[in-house]
């Protein structure tokens, strides 16, 4: 009878000892390899990245593959994923943690952990074998956002005011600052976005991290830099132009060139003017839910589920009309492009 010894089984005795025709065997062999083939990283990350691509917008999901394309793909992408080891990982990652760059050695990680993952899910894995291994590196440091306290948000208007900045880059500071967005969102704001019956700004969700439609009630103060802006780039796609490329937007970092102008360096970034005004509105006591959709923070499920709640859009219209208030108030002694409402 066949040993079960691995060495002693030839083909025709595994065969017959299970009741498998050796063409059947020959099948399974072929079969297997196709297998093997279709479970390459790369070739189980094309199927995970079919998925996560749906679940976020076109520019996050460039990103998501271009690090792979970078840092995963030549070293690693025709490995088979059952052969895939922390060691083996950890040698292809530990360079770029060598390099500083931290940040993209835990976002790697964070992606072949949901490949490895979406390999369990398939039955193409038995466990993820990669589940630990951020704790393998180095932590980057978490990076405070610079910002100011609103009692001083006086002094930033005065500051901006003398510095010597372009009319364009002055109202889309102004402008993201009144519709508390992040630079990206605000330098790629379009006109075809813009209800001006409505007063409403809504950015589609195919440029939002979270995939999701955002919907901004735009002020007085907001209303009054659109028209603005509107002798200046009206007949062209973006709000905000770029100077150097026609048909481009303006590049994100301007505002953040421009608070450095007014002497902001070190103590505020454009990023951080959100919060100022999250800590205003908090501190007003608004409801902290529709202060959370203001910043189109929506990570959590309570946020979720308010998300289209009409209610509170009428409560959001409230906080950015209270919101422009304030900026207009600590402006007083500015010279700034919106003015408060004339009674």
């Amino acid at each position: 009878s066949p040993s079960w010894s691995k060495d002693l089984i030839t083909e025709p005795a595994f065969s017959s000892f299970f009741l498998i025709p050796s063409s059947g065997y020959r099948d399974n062999q072929r079969i297997n390899a196709q297998i093997a083939q279709a479970s390459t990283l790369r070739a189980v990350a094309e199927e995970w990245f079919e998925v996560k691509s749906h679940k976020v917008s076109a520019n996050y999901a460039d990103d998501i593959w271009r690090s792979l394309e970078l840092h995963v793909f030549p070293n690693l992408g025709n490995f088979p994923i059952h052969e895939l080891t922390c060691p083996i990982v950890i040698q292809v990652l530990r360079p770029i943690e060598a390099k500083g760059t931290l940040e993209t050695v835990q976002r790697v990680c964070q992606r072949l952990n949901e490949i490895m993952d979406y390999a369990t899910n398939c039955g193409k894995l038995q466990s993820n074998p990669l589940s630990k291994i951020r704790q393998v590196f180095k932590k980057p440091e978490v990076e405070h956002m610079l910002t100011i306290k609103p009692e001083d948000l006086h002094l930033l208007m005065q500051k901006m005011s003398l510095a010597n900045i372009k009319h364009i880059t002055r109202c889309a500071f102004e402008f993201q600052l009144h519709t508390l967005t992040r630079p990206v969102e605000c330098a790629r704001a379009e006109w075809s976005e813009i209800d001006f019956e409505k007063r409403l700004w809504v950015i589609s969700r195919t440029k939002m991290k979270m995939k999701r439609d955002h919907k901004i009630p735009l002020s007085y103060a907001s209303i009054q830099l659109l028209e603005f802006m509107k002798p200046i780039s009206v007949g062209q796609k973006y709000v905000f132009p770029s100077g150097k490329s026609t048909g481009e937007h303006m590049n994100s970092q301007s505002v953040n060139a421009a608070l450095k102008r007014a002497g902001m360096s070190g103590k505020l970034v454009s990023h951080g003017m959100r919060s100022i005004g999250s800590t205003a509105l908090n501190e007003h006591g608004f409801n902290k839910d529709a202060i959370e959709l203001c910043l189109a923070h929506v990570d959590s499920n309570t946020i979720r589920d308010i998300y289209n709640n009409a209610e509170y859009l009428d409560e959001r219209r409230k906080i950015m009309n209270w919101w422009s208030d304030f900026i207009l108030e600590a402006s007083k002694n500015a010279n700034t492009i919106a003015k408060p409402e004339q009674h």
